[in-house]
């Protein structure tokens, strides 16, 4: 790296670091840090939700999942298809009740409609399943530097975590929305810069698409995805994509925490419509870039080299080794440490929230020593340091489970995110379902997903997410008719039917419609994109 490089990458990190200083002023209290105040817009909400989307992972990943991944290629679209179906499920049934719930932490809603065992159960399947994907992904993130600086993997990976540790320390969920906000800018524009030198390099768009294999443009796999080899499965995409999206942005604690953070239920909506209708083509951006590259690969055995067979995703920070100038390769170093940042800060900040609310405060109450605001503030700063040396650690144990880490962060989602959805779905939905019944559903799901995933030959990942979902809410029927049913005020105030709340806010809302249409059309395009492959 240039000396320009490194003063471009420095007044990044300090420039993010003051603005966590600022924004974290005046905290006084849990809501203050964990929810800023719920008083966010709800476009800085939405936009913050799609930057963690917009993660390093991400732009390392996908890129070389489109160019070099076998089954890879356009077929990744899939992967959003479901995102606007999901949205309209997550608005209609769980995120608007828990925003008038005022909740901090989502598992609060499952002690008040099931009894403690569940939220402690829940609550600790995700602090262990966040801080795992969240290690990978600060591996991923810590893999350009290795690539750019030449230094050892292992002091990227501390350097970037602690980076992140102090910024996320200091600035609460406030810094970590308007933050984003921010980041993601950077990080559109290091798309941009990618794209158009890679371009550049190749003499123009014309030959990106000269050298490319068929399969590389089809966008539809028609496989059902019954086995974990098989491609990206369209039905295995669609179906186990509802389920996941469903449970990341209606039972993850690091994605609903900021959609409690707006000023009301309408907002909420707005910031969850704003995901449904713009993920898509950002993610066009993501696999434009993959083929970009991977025509620029195919003409250079410079860059062949430098990406390894078994670390497909040294591809990005390889062409940014390779072709960029000066300055703007710092730039685009700044764009991933946005891209990690933004990821990295929303999980330290929830994974915090999770273990205050969830177990430090009521193991403190159990006691008969609450703590006061300002103690739970300091105390909350505490758990996220810790969080943060916990995901360093991660990081180092599980960076090389797949040969794309995309991959490996979802199949660890894709283990838990049915299981825990169903949780949430039979509690807003069920007047008979029981915590020792939604006990039962959860550990049969997991446990069915655990011996997929080591199962030879079994499904594809993204069937775990239906799977998981469907095998936890049928033991939870089952179970919960074999003992005493719910206590009424648990019916009555923590249902949807029971609450009223679908009475005052009604179950269809008219962008629900667009979304839908918006479905539609993203699935006739992908048609026609295949179509014009196999022509």
């Amino acid at each position: 790296m240039s000396t320009t490089d490194w003063i471009v990458t420095a007044i990044y990190g300090i420039a993010m670091i003051a603005l966590s200083i600022y924004l974290g002023r005046g905290q006084r209290s849990m809501d203050d840090y964990y929810v800023g105040g719920r008083n966010l817009p709800w476009w800085a909400v939405g936009i913050s939700t799609m930057a963690t989307q917009t993660s390093a992972v991400s732009f390392l990943s996908i890129p070389a999942f489109v160019a070099l991944k076998p089954g890879g290629g356009l077929t990744w679209l899939q992967f959003e298809l479901a995102v606007p179906l999901a949205m309209i499920a997550v608005s209609m049934l769980l995120l608007p009740f828990f925003r008038e719930l005022k909740l901090i932490s989502i598992y609060e809603y499952l002690e008040l409609r099931f009894g403690p065992a569940v939220r402690t159960l829940v609550a600790g399947v995700f602090l262990v399943s966040r801080a795992l994907g969240t290690g990978i992904g600060l591996y991923a993130s810590a893999i350009v530097l290795t690539v750019v600086l030449g230094l050892p993997i292992w002091i990227t990976i501390i350097a970037m975590g602690v980076l992140t540790i102090v910024y996320d320390t200091i600035g609460g969920m406030r810094a970590v929305v308007w933050s984003d906000v921010i980041q993601s800018l950077i990080l559109l524009t290091g798309i941009g810069l990618c794209i158009g030198y890679a371009l550049g390099r190749l003499g123009g768009l014309g030959e990106v698409f000269a050298g490319l294999a068929d399969d590389r443009l089809r966008a539809i796999d028609p496989s059902l995805g019954l086995s974990d080899a098989s491609g990206v499965p369209f039905w295995g995409f669609l179906v186990g994509g509802l389920c996941l999206y469903m449970a990341y942005y209606g039972a993850d604690q690091s994605q609903v925490q900021r959609e409690l953070s707006t000023r009301s239920i309408a907002d909420t909506r707005r910031s969850l419509y704003l995901n449904g209708f713009a993920r898509f083509p950002l993610t066009i951006g993501y696999i434009f870039m993959g083929l970009v590259l991977a025509a620029v690969l195919a003409g250079s055995p410079e860059l062949q080299a430098r990406v390894p067979a078994d670390n497909l995703d040294f591809l990005v920070p390889a062409f940014i080794v390779d072709s960029l100038p000066a300055g703007v390769r710092g730039l685009l170093i700044a764009a991933l440490l946005a891209a990690s940042m933004s990821s990295l800060d929303s999980a330290l900040n929830a994974l915090s929230a999770a273990t205050m609310r969830d177990f430090v405060e009521r193991w403190r109450a159990h006691l008969g020593r609450p703590l006061s605001r300002g103690q739970s503030l300091a105390l909350g700063r505490v758990t996220t340091v810790f969080w943060g040396l916990a995901v360093i650690g991660f990081a180092f144990l599980l960076g090389g489970i797949s040969d794309t880490v995309i991959e490996a962060i979802n199949k660890i989602g894709s283990a838990f995110y049915g299981p825990i959805l169903a949780a949430f779905l039979v509690g807003v939905l069920s007047s008979r379902a029981t915590g020792p019944g939604i006990i039962a559903g959860i550990l049969a799901g997991v446990g069915c997903n655990l011996w997929l995933w080591a199962l030879a030959g079994g499904l594809h990942w993204m069937w775990w997410n239906f799977t998981g979902l469907l095998v936890a809410a049928a033991v939870c029927w089952l179970a919960s008719r074999l003992g005493p049913g719910p206590r009424a005020e648990q019916v009555r105030l923590y249902t949807l039917r029971g609450s009223g709340f679908l009475a005052r806010e009604g179950l269809w809302q008219p962008a629900y419609r667009w979304l839908l249409l918006y479905f539609l059309f993203l699935l006739g395009l992908l048609q026609g994109i295949s179509l014009l492959a196999d022509a």
